[in-house]
């Protein structure tokens, strides 16, 4: 009995000394940074992502898709119809994967959905999808016959991009795509879609050591209009090959593992091009817009797709942007959702001049209504020359004129309030766009919409 005893003794004095030396020479490994220390780290993770996933994403109300209301008002607020410039509204929510147009007044025209769990096979990228509560439309373009094409986002998941749909006017499949699509994308007079994907790269980046695999790497995905995959340019590579790389250099600490957080695409078609090389001599037409959200606090660039070589990049007066559009002039206009320190919130919009990075114009809210998006939000020039502004946070659509005067303004009328809080709390709007009614097709404005057409001059005598 005594021996049975000491063999006991031993043999858990054994097991406790082993492991001990595996923790020693595993904290050893980890400081050294020898092997096995890259299995511990990505172990350790890989572990820490899915806690944070099964536990901190429970709710969907916590995530970033919500956010306390700044007003109780719901629909639109401002219309002064002389000033606006009349048309339809496109707008994506955070509270489903949907997409809306209303008209003027805020009253629905048509609605498009889809949820995820209807959509996701074993072909996807995304090997468990969160719940369908955590999934929205980013970004979602309509076509003239009603079709629409968006990207679907998982939040509380990496990588979130979840994939590209095409939805006929009555949200039936037409195809999809479940490479991880995110954030933004444009389509050519071809039909052919520009889009950005991501995913975890597990190879070095050359002469680049500071960033330690596996890191999130974006790409440029090309499409071609029925949805199947052309052409995929790794875009860390893109830059790291281009004279651009040395800004790689000045990424922050925190954002070392989605180094470049690309979030803005857009397409240089002939006009484009021809108006962007008034201010950057290397525009030509086929390059796409990029926008690099921590690439040195922020920072654009053209990417020509056939030679997969950045060809011009730059930072400038903003912080952590989002969706730089060309405009005819040569300048690019650009949400900067961190830059402005004065009144009237963190966020404004800007008219940059790329060739010298002066600020033409700007847009910064007010004491009253402020401008303030951590992240998302986007604009879109207007042709009277107002500004449609996506301001996601506050759950908000706003059209302004160039002397800062608001002239039509929509706030989400969708609101949702947790059983812990005594505030609501309001989705946010990820993106917008104002459309001209002849642009669709007199058979879907015909027997889709459900409320009728009408012209601007129409608009305005009513007001």
């Amino acid at each position: 009995m005594k021996q049975s005893r000491l063999d006991n003794i031993s043999r858990i004095a054994f097991i406790a000394a082993i492991a001990f030396i595996a923790f020693i020479a595993g904290g050893v490994a980890s400081v050294a940074k020898v092997y096995p220390y890259s299995h511990f780290r990505d172990a350790y993770r890989g572990g820490t992502a899915l806690y944070q996933k099964l536990t901190s994403y429970t709710d969907p109300y916590s995530t970033d898709l919500w956010a306390p209301e700044r007003t109780d008002a719901q629909g639109v607020t401002v219309h002064e119809a002389q000033r606006a410039h009349a048309g339809w509204t496109l707008y994506t929510s955070g509270d489903a994967p949907r997409a809306t147009l209303i008209d003027m007044d805020g009253r629905v025209a048509h609605v498009w959905e889809r949820r995820f769990s209807d959509i996701w096979d074993e072909t996807a990228a995304v090997r468990r999808p969160v719940p369908d509560a955590q999934t929205y439309f980013r970004k979602a373009r309509v076509l003239p016959n009603g079709d629409l094409v968006a990207i679907i986002i998982g939040v509380g998941d990496t990588p979130y991009g979840y994939g590209m749909v095409r939805l006929d006017r009555d949200s039936k499949l037409l195809w999809k795509n479940l490479d991880h699509f995110h954030h933004d994308f444009d389509i050519d007079d071809s039909g052919r879609i520009y889009g950005l994907t991501h995913d975890f790269r597990r190879h070095p980046i050359e002469e680049a050591d500071q960033f330690e695999p596996p890191v999130l790497d974006d790409y440029l995905t090309i499409l071609s209009p029925d949805g199947r995959t052309q052409k995929r340019i790794s875009l860390l590579d893109a830059l790291n090959r281009s004279p651009f790389r040395r800004l790689l250099w000045r990424i922050h600490y925190y954002s070392m593992e989605d180094p470049l957080h690309t979030n803005g695409v857009d397409y240089l078609d002939a006009d484009a091009a021809r108006s962007l090389a008034r201010t950057i001599p290397a525009a030509r037409e086929g390059q796409v817009l990029l926008s690099f959200r921590e690439l040195a606090g922020g920072s654009i660039a053209l990417l020509d797709p056939e030679k997969e070589e950045i060809v011009w990049a730059s930072h400038g007066p903003w912080l952590a942007q989002h969706d730089p559009d060309i405009l005819p002039n040569g300048n690019i206009l650009i949400f900067d959702n961190r830059g402005h320190f004065g009144a009237g919130g963190r966020s404004r919009v800007l008219e940059v001049n790329p060739a010298t990075g002066g600020i033409v114009w700007s847009y910064t809210g007010s004491e009253e209504k402020i401008l303030d998006s951590a992240i998302r939000s986007a604009q879109e020039p207007l042709p009277n020359g107002n500004v449609l502004i996506t301001e996601s946070n506050g759950g908000r659509l706003l059209e302004v004129t160039r002397d800062g005067s608001i002239v039509w303004e929509f706030i989400n009328p969708v609101r949702k309030q947790r059983t812990d809080e005594k505030f609501e709390r309001i989705p946010v709007l990820s993106w917008a766009q104002r459309i001209d009614p002849a642009s669709l097709t007199p058979e879907f404005r015909a027997d889709y919409l459900t409320i009728g057409i009408k012209t601007t001059e129409e608009t305005r005598n009513e007001h």
